[in-house]
């Protein structure tokens, strides 16, 4: 049964629909993520869910360079994208507008850009007025160590580095729903 038959069928199922509204969305936001996850090839060096990355060296898009590690202590929110992708460049609006609201507070957010033109991805973020940090993977250990066969792809991770989630595909990271979807995969509680 592919995603979208699945998700027909749980938002039809009685049992389905007996759910809080919060739960039946979570629960189709983890099982598409799960299902796309399961479609697609791994790539070489992939960490999948439940598994904890690896450090590796963040090349800031404007020189500043940071190591993963960086960011453990709080959970983190990771977006691999491509200035020449239409859906990654429609939902980064949205996570912009995610990252000013908790950035920094109940947990991270950060970008992966795997243009091959550092230059192409810096403009695409200078135009778009993001504030969140972003970050080139030039030499594609990123971009394989997170399992970016397909773009846009978010990556939940906890305060440790585990991998919690995968979500393949753009959405709208800002609405009542995805925050809900978020909170609930961090298990902390986001304050509307």
């Amino acid at each position: 049964m592919n995603y979208l038959a699945t998700r027909n069928w749980l938002l039809k199922n009685s049992a389905a629909n007996r759910l809080f509204p919060v739960r039946r969305i979570v629960l189709v936001f983890l099982l598409a993520s799960s299902l796309s996850a399961t479609a697609f090839a791994g790539t070489p060096g992939e960490v999948e869910v439940g598994e904890y990355l690896r450090e590796a060296k963040l090349q800031g898009l404007f020189g500043k360079t940071k190591k993963l590690s960086d960011y453990q202590g709080k959970p983190l929110l990771i977006n691999v994208w491509a200035s020449w992708c239409r859906p990654c460049r429609a939902e980064m609006g949205s996570l912009e507008r995610l990252a000013r609201r908790y950035n920094g507070k109940q947990f991270n957010v950060i970008g992966i850009s795997t243009d091959d033109d550092g230059k192409a991805a810096a403009m695409f973020i200078r135009r778009s007025k993001v504030t969140f940090e972003n970050f080139l993977d030039s030499n594609l250990l990123l971009e394989n160590m997170l399992g970016a066969n397909t773009i846009p792809l978010t990556i939940l991770v906890d305060a440790q580095g585990r991998v919690l989630e995968k979500a393949r595909g753009a959405y709208q990271w800002d609405s009542p729903e995805m925050v809900n979807a978020i909170g609930a995969t961090f298990k902390i509680n986001l304050k509307r």
